[in-house]
Order: structure tokens, then C-alpha cells, then sequence
């Protein structure tokens, strides 16, 4: 079952984020990064400001019958200068002892249909240049590279730009 996440969710959104990050990008993000500067312990205050600001909507995937929650994403309108009418896929973070289930794909159609039903065509999402698992699960759905980049500044790691219109 995807839901909105609460503040009450915010330590195991940041565990998902921690450890699903040390995954997927070790041997893209230096162990510095992702070990020494990266923790559960200081991402916390991270996600219970954005949900109680509700700069975007955060949503999690929880087994309805064990109530555990397996992955996570942020969702809301594209901050991009020249995307201004498209819905972006702001992170999305499954626990890699849940990966290759479908979970990941769940969320993208919900983050589209979210998208839809605020009226959106147009969908953006930002990957990490090097993240190649990332970045054929995009590919796999449609997902087409635009040629745009930026410099993702926490890790100074160059992301690019996928769109996909509906």
C-alpha cells in the first residue's frame, strides 16, 4: 500500500535513504560521503521538516499486513526554470533488501497518476550521471533522456535530466 507519509515515519525514511544510497551509488559516491557524512541520526530532522512544511508530498510503500515500510519517494511540481508545467519525481529510495520487487515501478505509476490528476502532462526526474541501475529502470519506463545536466551539490556528482510526457 502506498501512503503519505507522517512525521512519525521520518527515522525509517531516513534509514531507507542511508542505506538504499550506500547500494546503489558505492562505487559512485566516495565511502566519505556516503559513510562519514551521510546518517540516519542526521537525515531525520531532514524529512520531519519536509513533511511538516510539505514542500513536496512524501509517500511510502508499507506491507499492509506487517505494517513495514519497504521504500519511499517525493513527489510534487518540477523546480525546474524551464519545466514549470511538469510533475517531478523529487528522490525515490526503495531498502535494497526490497529491490527487484515491483515496488519501484508502484511508486513510479503512482507519481504519475498523482501527476495526472493535478492536471500534469509532462514528467521530470534528475539521476545521478553514473547511476546505471537507476537509470535503466527509467529507460524501462519510457523515461527519455533531455539533454539537460546540473551539478548535484551535496556529492558534486553531475545528474541528468529524464522526461517523459503523457
Amino acid at each position: 500500500m502506498i501512503r503519505e507519509a507522517t512525521v512519525n515515519d521520518a527515522g525509517r525514511i531516513a534509514e531507507i535513504e542511508v542505506f538504499s544510497s550506500r547500494y546503489a551509488y558505492k562505487n559512485v559516491v566516495s565511502g566519505e560521503c556516503l559513510y562519514r557524512d551521510m546518517s540516519v541520526e542526521n537525515r531525520i530532522p531532514v524529512y520531519q521538516r519536509w513533511i511538516s512544511e510539505n514542500r513536496f508530498k512524501l509517500y511510502v510503500y508499507e506491507e499492509e499486513n506487517t505494517g513495514i515500510i519497504k521504500a519511499m519517494m517525493g513527489i510534487g511540481k518540477c523546480e525546474d526554470e524551464d519545466k514549470t508545467n511538469a510533475f517531478e519525481l523529487h528522490f525515490i529510495y526503495a531498502d535494497p533488501d526490497f529491490v527487484r520487487m515491483g515496488i519501484g515501478s508502484e511508486l513510479l505509476q503512482f507519481f504519475e497518476n498523482a501527476g495526472k490528476e493535478q492536471g500534469f502532462t509532462e514528467f521530470v526526474i534528475w539521476v545521478l550521471e553514473e547511476n546505471g541501475m537507476g537509470r535503466n529502470f527509467y529507460e524501462k519506463h519510457d523515461y527519455r533522456l533531455d539533454g539537460k545536466d546540473k551539478i548535484f551539490k551535496r556529492w558534486n556528482k553531475r545528474e541528468i535530466r529524464y522526461v517523459k510526457s503523457l
